[in-house]
């Protein structure tokens, strides 16, 4: 019964998504992982994570990347980046993202 009523709470919250975009990063563009963009400026690594298990359940894969992206799109205004590129899979909750100003 216990568990029932567990997963009956937990199953509905794997459905949402946390993370908010925050106005200032509605513009910010996100690139494929791959080589730097040409006549771009690096401005920087953003790292950012997110909880990709809740107790014994593990939320949905694409849930957790989209919330990664949208964590890494909020923090590139703050250090003058308009682009951001993975720089590899998420793990464990964790992405890192290259950030850059492309003038678009």
């Amino acid at each position: 019964m216990r568990a029932a009523l567990l997963l009956a709470v937990l199953l509905p919250l794997s459905a949402c998504t946390w993370v908010a975009l925050k106005p200032a990063a509605r513009s910010v563009k996100v690139i494929a992982a791959g080589a730097a963009p040409a006549g771009c400026e690096q401005r920087g690594e953003v790292s950012v994570s997110v909880k990709d298990k809740v107790a014994f359940y593990e939320r949905n894969n694409l849930r957790v990347r989209d919330e990664l992206e949208t964590l890494a799109r909020n923090e590139a205004p703050g250090i003058q980046a308009d682009t951001i590129q993975p720089l590899g899979e998420p793990a464990n909750g964790g992405q890192r993202f290259a950030a850059y100003r492309c003038g678009r």
